[in-house]
């Protein structure tokens, strides 16, 4: 059995999120998803729009996930890949090259972003009301997680 896993924020879970999940998955039978905490992404300088359990709880209920755990710092990455005999590790492109040295311990695999929609991008959007793709892309967003088996 070949296990992957990535990480990430996850905050205001959209399409690109999705895709990586599905491309993740896709690579082994099994996908587990570290996503920051809210202590982690403070370290880092970030603010999510929505807490750790309910990021995990979304990202949980897509049907790509097998199981989620909070990422609590950068190290934990390599600790990880031990404990869970891992495989591959995924992460987006906008990291290419940060994680090569993980990869004396697994595969390192970096996905290219989905065009035209990013968390920055809708944080900017619904913040400044200044891009009309927003509503439409909020509505599909409905339709998708239909589609991925996300309860409601």
């Amino acid at each position: 059995m070949s296990i992957v896993i990535t990480y990430g924020t996850f905050d205001l879970f959209h399409i690109g999120h999705v895709r990586i999940l599905e491309r993740a998955r896709s690579l082994g039978d099994k996908l587990i998803v570290g996503i920051s905490n809210d202590a982690f992404n403070a370290k880092k300088g970030k603010v999510s729009c929505t807490s750790y359990e309910h990021r995990a709880e979304i990202v949980r209920a897509c049907r790509y996930v097998d199981l989620v755990i909070p990422e609590e710092c950068w190290e934990q990455k390599a600790h990880d890949i031990k404990k869970y005999n891992i495989d591959i590790l995924t992460m987006g492109d906008d990291w290419i090259g940060k994680f090569d040295y993980l990869s004396r311990l697994c595969k390192v695999h970096y996905f290219s972003r989905t065009p035209g929609i990013s968390t920055t991008l809708l944080k900017q959007t619904v913040c400044n009301g200044t891009d009309s793709r927003v509503g439409s892309s909020l509505v599909s967003q409905v339709v998708i997680a239909d589609e991925i088996g996300v309860n409601s």
